[in-house]
């Protein structure tokens, strides 16, 4: 399954793009996306060999898609269950290249991998956690007609500043409402 809006397509990983995703995720010891996706755990490089091993992890699953500009790979769309008996689901989403940051990019990614998740599965909300440093995901995300659930201040700390980790959701009825106007 594949999905293409306006030049943007999200797709399951495949074989051919590990290489990609290695050079993206692990390679560097510190890349520049790593100061915004939850820059207060550690980030830690491994050899491309070391990647390999966790390939299932990957490649062909549901929970975790690239995001494809021009046929190349600049990130990612991802989900996790906070808790599968009662399909409570968070999603989450990394551009790892600067130059295609602010570029609406993550918008229309995150526009196909809702789309998809509603249409997948049963869900009756979707969700995503960042923390309070992260202004553009959270403006991506009230672009996206998300609400602010929960604001738990002070709990991330980093560089020597406490910021507040933000979840925001968004119910099926109210995604099928943003998506018509």
């Amino acid at each position: 399954m594949t999905y293409t809006l306006d030049g943007v397509t999200i797709r399951p990983i495949k074989e051919e793009d590990l290489h990609r995703m290695w050079e993206l995720t692990f390679k560097e010891e510190n890349p520049e996306w790593k100061k915004w996706d939850a820059p207060y755990y550690p980030h830690k490089t491994i050899t491309y060999e070391a990647f390999l091993e966790r390939k299932d992890n990957v490649v062909d699953t549901d929970d975790y898609w690239g995001i494809e500009v021009g046929g190349k790979l600049i990130g990612m769309v991802s989900y996790y269950w906070e808790h599968k008996p009662s399909l409570w689901l968070e999603m989450g989403i990394l551009i790892y290249e600067p130059k295609y940051w602010s570029g609406g990019y993550g918008t229309k990614a995150l526009t196909m991998w809702i789309d998809h998740l509603f249409n997948e599965i049963p869900l009756v909300r979707v969700g995503l956690t960042t923390w309070s440093g992260n202004e553009r995901m959270i403006r991506v995300a009230e672009k996206l007609g998300m609400t602010m659930e929960a604001r738990i201040r002070k709990v991330r700390y980093w560089n020597g500043v406490y910021y507040d980790s933000i979840r925001m959701g968004m119910l099926r009825e109210e995604w099928e409402l943003h998506k018509g106007k």
